[in-house]
């Protein structure tokens, strides 16, 4: 089996998984679809062993790619032994170093998960092959042996109605927990309060700094006045004087998606919280 680490290789192998198949991935597979090939690929691996399992796997002809859905399988040391998708360019691939599209290293994110538990969901970002957009993507991970098995999904875009739900979560849970435990929820990127394109954020409105940040929390504790969208307007401070004169807010502005990595419009719904501002936003199309 090929040991090659991904450098120059990563931009290929990138576009490589993200493919269904050119017959398949025109049409969109949902979670309970995506659940349920998951669930048939571990049964069968458990029945059948892993090379023949691998051998079907790799069939895209098969029972185990459908769609846009499609079965892998990498070992403890992030080699590709299975992979609907592409076989011919990803079977031998070590990927265990490789990022999505956002930098985080998905494949060491889905062995270091399975090794606390035996199952796990992984959530990212990728590039769909359909769309030709990088897109969230979700994985039902297992741990069987010495090999890690999965089935990912293209999430859909967050709504409004999944941005408010999120935030009357996230504040609930700051009410009841106080502001030094909600942070560390909301700044857990495995937790409940990032979720593909929805994350919360937390700002002391006396101090002007993060308190948290779901998306990226190396941002909390710093700076959170000065920042700026990408039309030069102060967001943050405009939330900020907006919950001075009510308990709550709905603040548009023009940001960065993490997912798409285009500069997008988006709409924040923020909430006042004792001292602290809470707010999650979603993409407008």
């Amino acid at each position: 089996m090929r040991q090659i680490q991904l450098s120059s290789f990563a931009t290929a192998v990138v576009l490589a998984v993200g493919v269904g198949t050119a017959a398949h991935a025109a049409e969109r597979a949902t979670p309970r679809e995506a659940r349920t090939m998951f669930e048939q690929a571990v049964r069968y691996m458990e029945q059948n062993g892993a090379e023949r399992a691998f051998a079907a796997f790799n069939d895209r002809q098969g029972q185990f790619v459908r769609k846009d859905l499609y079965v892998f399988a990498i070992d403890d040391r992030g080699v590709y032994h299975a992979s609907g998708a592409a076989p011919e360019a990803l079977v031998g691939l070590k990927v265990l170093d490789t990022t999505d599209a956002a930098g985080n290293p998905l494949f060491r994110e889905m062995i270091d998960a399975t090794r606390v538990t035996q199952e796990a969901t992984v959530r990212y970002v990728w590039l769909n092959r359909a769309t030709n957009k990088v897109e969230p993507k979700v994985s039902y991970v297992r741990k069987l042996g010495q090999y890690v098995v999965g089935v990912g999904y293209s999430a859909p875009r967050a709504s409004a109605d999944d941005a408010r739900a999120m935030l009357e979560r996230a504040v609930a849970v700051a009410r009841s927990e106080g502001g030094a435990q909600a942070a560390a929820r909301f700044n857990d990127r495995r937790g409940e309060f990032v979720k593909d394109d929805l994350y919360v954020f937390m700002v002391n409105m006396e101090s002007g700094r993060f308190e948290a940040m779901g998306m990226n929390p190396a941002l909390s504790d710093t700076d959170a006045l000065g920042l700026r969208d990408a039309a030069g307007n102060a967001l943050v401070a405009e939330m900020i004087a907006r919950l001075q004169k009510a308990d709550e807010a709905t603040v548009d502005y023009v940001w960065r998606n993490p997912v798409t990595n285009a500069v997008e419009n988006k709409r924040s719904y923020v909430r006042k919280v004792g001292t602290s501002l809470v707010g999650v936003g979603h993409y407008l199309e």
